[in-house]
């Protein structure tokens, strides 16, 4: 708990309204969305401005207090939970949307800005933020930021990282500073921009952002290709990319995702298939016709079963919706599901779709597997019961080796939930020890007391997903 002189400090920042060391209050924000993984912080704050987050950064610093900025909590790595205590920072007050620059087309918003009312926002406009992460309803931007996350765009769009072009930074020894800009260009010093994009609350507070946005399609196309072969469809993606299409969605969902899915929204999903790939293309008219037909014929050379182009709007809708609702109908199969994701090289989609197979019937799991193949991201699910010990030391090996077949193919151990506490064991696996290092020196330089959302990509060996008490 903090000591009463800390309390008071920190109260007369913020207000008593907006600090919270109650029980009940600290254990609300002591989980994330990741499965069976919980740490209690000392105490709750909500800045209502960037002042007042380096007032309290400052109190946080002299006292060596470890600081974790939130925002809604759905990440899956474990990256919000406050594992050495301290205190969570929450933006509900710092939730704006402060501007939408049609001249310079870019937008300003506040951390706590949630992402599908900036993206509503701006198409409002004729404008377009491309980045959908799958919990776009219910994130924020500062989160989206912090984690670098992707979306079913991501293939022809990117992910955020690519959207960023300015931040307002509180660093951890209170200092505020702004990188960036509304520019085209600009190549004055180092990109701190770009660094912090990604960085986990591991090295500063960002409390503002300028986003980056580009006109709206004109068009959108949406289809559904069938197989009753998996590696099959793994090879159209590859084979889409290779002819130089590049689709707005490329999304592969195989038998047990579809089956998931379909018990779950009911809109006529074909569970008789073995795979299923969900291809979006937007554009001028003339290049997404003529884009869907020849992916059709990629599709159909590659033995897909059928080809379905949805016929409107509400239909290309309810597929879309679909997909970004697996996991929640693949949360109803057991208490407990895990989803993580492994990425590849787009040539190795089919390799590394056939290792995950292989692993589920190595370690006798049901591995669900969906994700945005168009991209080589891959997201491989188990429902499981963490009450079962024994079943979940299967999951964990299980999903070491899916991590370094992921590596041994030229791909990453995570394309864009993030590394956190959950996969810091394997960052090495990606980045060697040389790359740690050189990550651990820019930490230490910026954040010398380690007050920044410490434990998180620098963790200890052990991936047990366990509570955390204080």
């Amino acid at each position: 708990m903090l000591k009463e002189e800390i309390r008071k400090k920190l109260i007369a920042v913020v207000g008593e309204e907006n600090f919270d060391d109650s029980k009940v209050g600290r254990l609300a924000y002591s989980f994330d969305a990741t499965p069976n993984f919980q740490a209690m912080p000392d105490g709750v704050v909500s800045p209502r401005n960037t002042e007042e987050v380096s007032s309290l950064i400052k109190i946080c610093n002299e006292y060596k207090i470890p600081v974790v900025p939130r925002g809604t909590g759905t990440n899956l790595c474990g990256g919000t939970c406050p594992t050495e205590g301290g205190i969570v920072f929450l933006f509900k007050h710092m939730n704006k949307i402060l501007e939408i620059d049609e001249e310079n087309l870019t937008a300003t918003v506040q951390p706590g800005a949630i992402t599908l009312d900036l993206i509503n926002a701006v198409e409002a406009k004729g404008l377009f933020y491309p980045p959908d992460p799958g919990s776009m309803k219910s994130s924020t931007l500062g989160g989206n930021i912090n984690e670098n996350s992707g979306g079913l765009r991501g293939l022809k769009y990117g992910v955020t990282r690519d959207y960023v072009i300015a931040l307002e930074i509180v660093l951890p020894n209170g200092d505020i500073m702004r990188s960036g800009g509304k520019l085209a260009k600009d190549v004055a010093g180092y990109d701190f921009t770009r660094l912090f994009v990604g960085s986990e609350g591991t090295l500063g507070i960002i409390t503002e952002a300028t986003l980056k946005l580009v006109p709206k399609p004109e068009t959108k196309k949406t289809m559904l290709a069938l197989y009753q072969d998996l590696e099959a469809a793994a090879r159209s993606v590859s084979k889409i990319i290779a002819s130089k299409i590049i689709p707005t969605t490329l999304e592969f969902l195989d038998q047990a995702t579809i089956t998931v899915v379909e018990d779950y929204v009911k809109i006529g999903l074909p569970t008789d298939a073995k795979a299923v790939l969900l291809i979006e293309q937007d554009g001028s008219p003339e290049v997404v016709q003529k884009d869907i037909e020849k992916m059709t014929d990629i599709c159909k050379s590659e033995n897909a079963v059928s080809v379905q182009v949805a016929q409107s709007d509400e239909e290309a809708e309810q597929l879309t919706t679909a997909r970004r609702w697996a996991l929640s109908a693949l949360a109803r199969l057991k208490p407990t599901t895990i989803l993580e994701d492994a990425t590849v090289p787009r040539s190795e989609i089919a390799n590394m779709v056939k290792a995950i197979n292989e692993i589920a019937k190595k370690y006798d799991l049901n591995i669900c597997t969906f994700g945005h193949a168009g991209d080589g991201n891959l997201h491989p699910t188990v429902p499981t019961d963490a009450r079962n010990k024994e079943e979940m030391e299967r999951v964990e090996k299980a999903f070491e080796e899916i991590f370094i077949k992921a590596v041994e193919l030229g791909g990453t151990i995570t394309g864009e939930h993030g590394v956190g506490i959950m996969k810091a064991p394997y960052l090495e696996l990606k980045l060697g020890k040389e790359g740690i290092a050189a990550m651990k020196a820019v930490k230490a330089a910026l954040d010398p007391n380690n007050i920044m959302n410490p434990g998180k990509i620098f963790a200890k060996d052990s991936r047990k997903r366990v509570v955390v008490g204080k």
